[in-house]
């Protein structure tokens, strides 16, 4: 069956920074690398075929670093998948590996040059090929998936156990210089059918709300949009201490061209 992507996204500098670290690629669309986040809620619709690719990053670093590695994530996401967006209908997992090799020159490259060694990114990804989707991560932003009936996570939270006093320290993200740590992102596949939702999100999302009311919230029968409004609003209601960034998507059966539906009566 031809599938489509009906997707939302937003970010949201939330209540209590000053200053926005977080940034994504969404079907072509980013962020500055200096922003206070989004005013509103995009959506769109894309076709499976069409091989579409979705990110969020979570910057980290002092001085402003937080947000340009995210940035920087953003802009080499970007490029690589223009650049090599074919092998994501061969090599998914592949692509995947080496999209986050990339992106994680990149920074290093940026952070030697500019002598800045604290920066890094958080990443979340889905890509599509045209029968299944793939999901990738480094750090603690997440992917859920959910069903209607089931909810879980598809993401592996990549920290150093649990601390007692802030955030526990993140074992993978984008930034890391390879002689020290390997880059080891997490990549599962996953099958899809219509009524599937995909949401990534940030640690604004998963800081302020938990599994049971983000699974609530997405199996709600509205829209991407919609739900993406929800999402961020009860965040904020609940303190919205850091960056919020959202892109929720849901598996729709592919609309019929004109000709598609013509041709389906002659044939009946």
């Amino acid at each position: 069956m031809a599938y489509q992507i009906e997707y939302a996204y937003t970010c949201h500098i939330g209540k209590i920074r000053n200053n926005n670290e977080d940034n994504f690629w969404c079907c072509g669309e980013q962020l500055a690398a200096q922003n206070q986040g989004m005013s509103h809620i995009h959506s769109g619709r894309i076709r499976q075929s069409e091989l579409p690719l979705l990110a969020v990053f979570d910057g980290m670093g002092g001085e402003s670093c937080g947000e340009m590695a995210a940035f920087l994530a953003a802009e080499s996401c970007g490029r690589y998948y223009e650049a090599e967006k074919y092998r994501l209908r061969t090599e998914p997992e592949i692509f995947l590996d080496r999209l986050c090799e990339n992106m994680n020159q990149t920074i290093c490259a940026y952070g030697a040059e500019h002598k800045i060694y604290s920066m890094g990114t958080t990443a979340a990804l889905l890509a599509f090929d045209e029968e299944r989707v793939y999901s990738c991560n480094l750090g603690d932003s997440r992917i859920y998936r959910s069903d209607g009936e089931k909810f879980c996570q598809i993401s592996e939270d990549h920290v150093l156990g649990r601390s007692l006093f802030g955030k526990a320290p993140l074992t993978q993200y984008l930034g890391m210089e390879e002689e020290n740590l390997k880059l080891e992102p997490s990549v599962s596949e996953q099958d899809i059918k219509v009524g599937d939702r995909f949401l990534l999100c940030s640690d604004g999302i998963t800081d302020m709300l938990s599994d049971g009311e983000i699974a609530d919230i997405l199996s709600r029968e509205i829209p991407v949009e919609e739900t993406t409004e929800v999402l961020v609003e009860r965040a904020l209601k609940k303190g919205g201490r850091d960056n919020i960034t959202v892109i929720l998507c849901e598996i729709m059966e592919q609309e019929k061209t004109r000709f598609q539906r013509l041709l389906s009566r002659f044939y009946k």
